[in-house]
């Protein structure tokens, strides 16, 4: 189940998985997570068994008061409120491999030519319409360039199909751990 080698913040997430899909309850926040962690920041929790994805949810801009409610949320959510997937059922727990991304605020871009990927997530949002943004963290094994990580933004996660719709570029790094 648990291992010590695992960094405290997926600890957090897994505690918080386990204990809402164990009894329905939310753990609350421990006040002893490791000090270069921000108070605040954004996260994503990714669930994978073997090499499948299980759920992914997470926030881009801090939404709670502290990081350790953030990871909490995005837990649970991604173990529970990802459309793509089913509930995790709790036969399902030992084999959840946990990863924990803390995103630095995003800062604007006007065009990919600098964007590395491997080193910068992206999220592209329309000009016209708030609700079409989307969000592609970085390191991902299938985006090898600026340009597929675009248009996988662009297109599959804000769904802008019009490629003449103006649209406004964030990119941030995050601090990954598993």
């Amino acid at each position: 189940m648990s291992d010590s080698a695992h960094h405290p913040t997926v600890e957090l997430a897994r505690l918080a998985i386990e204990a809402y899909i164990r009894a329905r309850k939310k753990i609350a926040p421990p006040r002893d997570l490791p000090a270069e962690l921000p108070g605040q920041a954004g996260v994503f929790v990714s669930l994978h068994i073997g090499a499948e994805l299980r759920g992914c949810i997470g926030t881009f801009e801090p939404q709670r008061a502290t990081l350790a409610e953030e990871i909490i949320e995005n837990a649970i959510s991604a173990a529970t409120r990802d459309p793509r997937f089913p509930p995790v059922e709790p036969s399902e727990l030992a084999a959840l491999k946990i990863s924990v991304d803390v995103l630095t605020p995003p800062e604007p871009i006007d065009s990919i030519r600098d964007q590395d990927p491997r080193v910068h997530g992206l999220i592209v949002q329309s000009r016209r319409d708030q609700w079409k943004r989307g969000l592609l963290l970085p390191d991902l094994e299938t985006i090898d360039t600026a340009e597929k990580q675009l248009h996988y933004t662009r297109v599959l996660k804000a769904g802008i199909t019009d490629s003449r719709e103006p649209v406004e570029m964030y990119r941030f790094r995050v601090q990954r751990y598993h």
